[in-house]
């Protein structure tokens, strides 16, 4: 049986973590150097930093932070926002991730996740893509949330995964911050086309969805959330001791 991974999600603007409903409405909420030592610390299986302005400002992530990030944790690090050449990559790992996030970067040039895969392993590259309801279509969307793609997204998926990308992170909008649940309806639409890990993101707003997303997507790898974590509203150990009691095989904390 598959380990599922419960990962918390590190939004980061101006070196701060932030969090908002619908990819809008930001609000401050920590030190991403000291929420990431506090999950680490906590039994997370893995970490994501997202600097979730960087494509839309048109510069290149913020990397003391990163790599500040990076020193205090013992879990495994993702790291996304302005991620626009083969160089983000290089910038990136060399400040200590050890898996990179494309979304913005891919749409903009979607030969720079296979470049990015021969050069540094499928494993290496994940595909994060934020996804809205469009007219009864599942819409990609770009700059963090803010601009319709036109393009349908199960097919980008499905083009990201063959050119290259060994994982997959589905950033629901509908969802995001509402705390009604992971959008399973979408979810299942993206595990029917790909056969790689695809993570869930947007809508967790306590133990029972993860429940019923492990039970209901039995492949689905992972969940991850931000603030139902950041405003200790679920504490991991918790998390992971409820999904143990439903028979979901996770790594148990300390």
């Amino acid at each position: 049986m598959i380990t599922k991974r419960i990962i918390p999600c590190l939004d980061v603007k101006d070196g701060r973590v932030v969090k908002g409903v619908n990819f809008a409405g930001l609000h401050d909420v920590s030190s991403p150097v000291e929420l990431g030592r506090y999950y680490s610390d906590s039994g997370a299986d893995e970490l994501v930093f997202y600097d979730i302005t960087a494509s839309a400002e048109g510069r290149a992530l913020f990397t003391d932070i990163l790599r500040q990030v990076a020193e205090t944790i013992f879990i495994p690090l993702t790291v996304g926002g302005g991620i626009n050449r083969i160089e983000d990559f290089d910038r990136v790992l060399k400040c200590g991730a050890d898996k990179v996030s494309v979304n913005s970067g891919a749409i903009r040039d979607p030969s720079l996740i296979g470049e990015a895969a021969r050069k540094y392993g499928d494993q290496c590259v994940v595909l994060s893509v934020d996804v809205k309801r469009v007219d009864g279509q599942f819409r990609v969307f770009a700059k963090g949330g803010r601009v319709d793609t036109g393009m349908e997204a199960i097919g980008w998926i499905k083009r990201c995964v063959s050119n290259g990308a060994g994982e997959v992170v589905v950033n629901s909008i509908d969802t995001d911050g509402v705390k009604r649940g992971f959008d399973l309806e979408m979810l299942a639409a993206v595990l029917d086309a790909v056969r790689v890990p695809v993570i869930a993101s947007g809508g967790a707003g306590g133990i029972a969805d993860f429940v019923e997303l492990f039970q209901t997507l039995p492949t689905i790898d992972a969940g991850l959330a931000a603030s139902i974590f950041h405003f200790g509203e679920v504490t991991i150990p918790e998390l992971k001791r409820e999904l143990s009691l439903h028979n979901i095989n996770v790594r148990q904390t300390l």
